[in-house]
């Protein structure tokens, strides 16, 4: 039976499955929202995939699972869909092992040097699960844990959202926080995500996202020509912790000002690439802090593939797949190889709670933590 003859009814903001074992579809004047099992976890519980299809066809998938974009459907310069991020085909793949595809990165993105800071007098110790640092929220961060799902059609394209309670003490982290992750394929072939959340007791926050992206779909991405509006970056220690200071890119490989390969310069003899095995560091963008705006453009000449970056934090993180060394059977079969993928991560630099003098990630009660992040598509001769 076709998938057009089963359908989903959502209440009360949560989907009701009212035909067992068959996707659902909830229209949208924006395009569409259709949802189908994607197995269970080790430990029983349900996860489903969610698709969001735009009305000019581009493709979103998006699991209950981490929040992970299983896949992102977006046409090159002859209108060609092909899908642009890299992952699995199984949920059990990326429970066994998986460099963070696609994931919903919390409670803290990125590095916290030793799994240890401090707040309010009191120190907090974490899981260091890239020793000698904790990364990306511990041993069961946000991309391992299964979310509250709702479809969330709108005018501007379909939508889903995902809602965790992570606990006091989760992980080692202060405070229940409550967190609300919205998906959008808008009409304009952007993927939209807006992280909020809120606490009931000072915490640290720093929500992002981790796709790994090759807009041509297949290769290496040393091709890709990047442009990251940044007179800054935070160099790092032989442990990736960055050191405190603000370097200026100039005269370094770290110049993306103008639109360059990422293959041009990654091979230089560079102390800071040499610690990072490429670039696995973070950008000060050149915006007033708190301010939206343009982070990252990425060009792929082959299938003219653009995409630009948006978020209102004030870094980016820029990983240019260093660790992926053919150990992933990915999507399709596909083994991904060394540097086969990047990552663009808008987000509060790394270590922020051991930096005095980086911007906060302290969230208290009564304020909201926001992140916006744009992932916008386009294509160019």
């Amino acid at each position: 039976m076709k998938e057009s003859q089963w359908f989903k009814v959502f209440a009360s903001g949560v989907g009701a499955l009212l035909l067992a074992g068959c996707a659902g579809v909830s229209p949208s004047p924006g395009g569409n929202i259709s949802s189908q099992p994607f197995g269970t976890t080790t430990q029983g519980t349900p996860v489903e995939i969610y698709t969001l299809r735009n009305n000019r066809g581009a493709e979103a998938r998006i699991s209950t699972y981490g929040g992970l974009v299983i896949s992102l459907k977006v046409p090159d310069r002859n209108g060609k869909l092909g899908d642009v991020t890299l992952g699995y085909d199984k949920l059990a793949d990326y429970i066994k092992a998986t460099p963070y595809f696609g994931a919903l990165v919390g409670r803290y993105g990125n590095r916290i040097a030793r799994g240890k800071f401090s707040l309010n007098g009191q120190q907090y110790t974490l899981a260091t699960n890239n020793y000698p640092n904790a990364l990306h929220g511990g041993n069961v961060g946000f991309d391992k844990v299964v979310w509250t799902a709702s479809a969330l059609p709108s005018a501007n394209g379909p939508g889903l959202k995902l809602q965790y309670l992570s606990k006091d003490g989760e992980e080692g982290y202060p405070g229940n926080l409550s967190v609300t992750a919205v998906y959008t394929l808008t009409e304009d072939n952007a993927l939209k995500l807006e992280f909020t959340a809120t606490t009931d007791k000072d915490t640290v926050v720093n929500l992002t996202h981790h796709s790994y992206f090759n807009l041509a779909g297949k290769g290496d991405i040393l091709g890709h020509k990047v442009t990251i509006p940044a007179s800054k970056f935070t160099p790092v220690d032989s442990t990736l912790i960055p050191t405190g200071d603000l370097r200026p890119v100039d005269g370094t490989p770290f110049d993306f000002r103008k639109a360059t390969t990422i293959g041009a310069r990654i091979g230089q003899t560079d102390e800071q690439l040499k610690f990072g095995g490429g670039y696995d560091h973070n950008w000060v963008v050149d915006k007033p802090l708190g301010q939206y705006g343009l982070m990252a453009r990425v060009f792929e000449p082959t299938t003219g593939r653009v995409m630009e970056v948006f978020s209102d934090e004030p870094g980016l993180q820029f990983y240019s797949g260093n660790f992926l060394d053919g150990s992933n059977k990915g999507k399709h079969g596909r083994v991904y190889q060394y540097r086969n993928g990047f990552c663009m991560e808008p987000q509060h630099y790394p270590d922020s709670p051991n930096q005095k003098n980086f911007p906060s990630v302290v969230l208290k009660p009564g304020q909201t933590f926001h992140n916006t992040i744009v992932y916008k598509f386009s294509t160019q001769n």
